[in-house]
């Protein structure tokens, strides 16, 4: 295993496609809900135990090598708004481009013959996670912060928020991110025994009625 293969995956720049989205940031801001660093850490909290831990145990499954269509009918199931599936399966599609040509791996061949236009993205990063040799608590981490940090960095451009204190919001969650995946990894390795009824499916409604809702909007400066 190479600890360094996480830091490309997890980076900012690789080509993943993540610049793109806000992660819900964006709808609200424009609804008033993030003005300031104070409720850019609300929000960022909120997003890593519902949504975060969600993607984090679905990649720590991937990774534990459950079987991925299975995962994305889970991840299906557990993203109720139309217009998150299809960010989802967007960015996974990207992100599958990017794993191939980074760790070209037979399972990630599979799932991109499989799902042609896209899996869902946490399901592609456990599996790139996999094929770069890292472990299931890795691909854990990747995806919860993942899920804090587009975010954090959307309200910098969205808010020009100073990029230091959005920073400080990510630095400040650490010890949480940690938390969620540890547990997501605890449900990863239940679901090699139970199935992916044992992933959690933690729901945040008003991120789900935010994206519909942005989705709608004709001028958007982020995808989702």
């Amino acid at each position: 295993m190479s600890r360094a293969a996480l830091l490309v995956l997890a980076d900012g720049r690789f080509p993943a496609g993540g610049h793109a989205h806000s992660g819900g940031a964006e709808e609200a801001v424009g609804a008033g809900r993030i003005r300031d660093a104070g409720d850019l850490a609300t929000f960022c909290r909120g997003r890593l135990h519902t949504a975060g831990l969600v993607a984090a145990a679905l990649a720590a499954a991937a990774a534990d090598g459950a079987d991925p269509l299975a995962l994305d009918e889970a991840a299906d199931a557990r993203t109720p708004s139309p217009a998150l599936r299809t960010a989802a399966r967007r960015l996974g599609r990207q992100l599958m481009r990017a794993a191939r040509a980074t760790w070209p791996d037979p399972a990630l061949d599979a799932l991109a013959a499989a799902r042609p236009r896209g899996a869902h993205q946490p399901v592609v990063l456990g599996l790139a996670a996999r094929a770069a040799g890292l472990t299931l608590l890795d691909a854990a981490h990747a995806a919860a912060y993942e899920s804090v940090s587009g975010p954090a960095t959307a309200t910098v451009r969205l808010l020009s928020l100073d990029p230091f204190d959005a920073t400080a919001v990510l630095a400040r969650l650490a010890p949480e991110l940690d938390q969620v995946a540890a547990r997501a990894t605890e449900a990863a390795r239940r679901c090699a025994a139970e199935g992916p009824a044992a992933l959690p499916a933690a729901s945040a409604p008003l991120m789900e009625i935010g994206a519909e809702a942005h989705a709608a909007r004709p001028v958007r400066l982020f995808a989702s």
